[in-house]
Formats: C-alpha cells, structure tokens, sequence
C-alpha cells in the first residue's frame, strides 16, 4: 500500500522555497518517512492554481492525500476539500476573504522567492471570489492551526470560518507560523484520521523552531 501523500499549498507571493516547505521536506526526507511530499509552484492566477492542484490530486486518487494550505493555500485547500470528499487539509494561518486582503495590493508585485514580476489585477480578485466557500459542508475533513499575533490576518476569522473544524488556536507566534516543526507530528496523525495535538502554550517573541 503506497505510503500518504502530502501536498504542501504555498501562499500568495510565496513558493516551494519557503520556510515551511522547507522544514517538511528535512522531516519527510528518506525512504523511512512516514508519508511523501509534493510541494508545487503554483501560478498567481487562482484558478490555475486550483487547476494544477487538482491535476495532482486526481493523478493520485488511489492514495491517501491530505493537503497543508498556508495563508492564500489554506482557502485554496479549502475549496479543493468541497470538491474531493475523501481529502483532508490543514490549514495554517489561512486567508479567510483574500479578495478583500489583496485588494491593496493591486498592480505590480514580485515574488520574494522565485522574483517572478506579475500584474496583480480585479480579475485575480474575482477569481478568488468564485472559490469562497459557505457554508463548509464537511468541516471534520480541516484541522485549523493558527496564531493569535498574526501580522498579517486577523487570526478571529478563521476561528469563526472554521467554527464547526477541530482548532488550535496558540498564542503569539506570527503569520509564518513559528515553530510550525513542533506540529508535523499532529499534521500525521491528522493524515491519519486521528487527533493527536500537543498541549496549546504560549509561544515566546522570535521562537521560529
């Protein structure tokens, strides 16, 4: 029987290079590793996001697949949960209406990683717009991780998102999700169908693993 398959969904302006991904691929390294890792580059355009997600998820049916959505891919791997009953997805600091968030950031960007320059448009905005969604019809599929002195979102709205969805809400931290490490244990056991979180405390300014 082929082993799990994680799908990790980088964030908006992100990539495979970042922090994150990073630390999965050290911990999921080598044949003993409990399950495999896909990390994809994902276009900027939303919907050829989803696009390319779902390709990797069809090209996998006959696997267990549980997908780990950071920022803008937690509402991706939102949408995709709706459309694949048998996925599971963990959401880290997810964007909850990225439409609105990113609406400030209209016109140039670059990618801090890959430096990939795009024309960021309202066509990119109502993109996103048609993947909201509500209400969530299978809320046991999401595992919310989440940190309160998150920079960049407002950690309450995912709380309430993800009311009906098992929760760990953890003070401090940041966006980037610090010590995201100390919750890959939990994020297989989660693959797994089961619950196995560590004790919720406090986290230190600057704690990153």
């Amino acid at each position: 029987m082929p082993k799990p398959l994680l799908i990790y969904i980088h964030g908006f302006n992100s990539s495979p290079d970042s922090w994150k991904a990073q630390v999965l691929r050290d911990l999921l390294a080598g044949a003993d590793a409990p399950a495999d890792l896909l990390v994809p580059r994902l276009s900027h355009w939303p919907a050829e996001a989803v696009r390319q997600l779902q390709l990797l998820i069809e090209a996998a049916s006959e696997r267990r697949i549980t997908l780990i959505g950071s920022s803008l891919g937690g509402f991706y791997a939102t949408w995709l949960c709706q459309q694949f009953p048998n996925l599971r997805a963990v959401l880290v600091n997810p964007a909850v209406n990225p439409d609105r968030l990113l609406a400030d950031w209209l016109g140039e960007n670059e990618n801090i990683y890959t430096h990939e320059r795009y024309c960021l448009t309202r066509e990119h905005l109502r993109q996103l717009q048609a993947l909201h969604v509500d209400p969530i019809a299978r809320p046991e599929q999401l595992l919310l991780l989440v940190q309160t002195a998150d920079e960049t979102l407002d950690y309450r709205e995912a709380v309430e998102k993800y009311a009906q969805s098992v929760q760990y809400v953890q003070p401090g931290g940041s966006h980037g999700f610090d010590a995201f490490d100390r919750l890959i244990p939990a994020i297989l056991a989660f693959a797994e169908g089961r619950v196995e979180l560590p004790e919720c405390t406090p986290l230190p300014e600057a704690v990153r693993n």
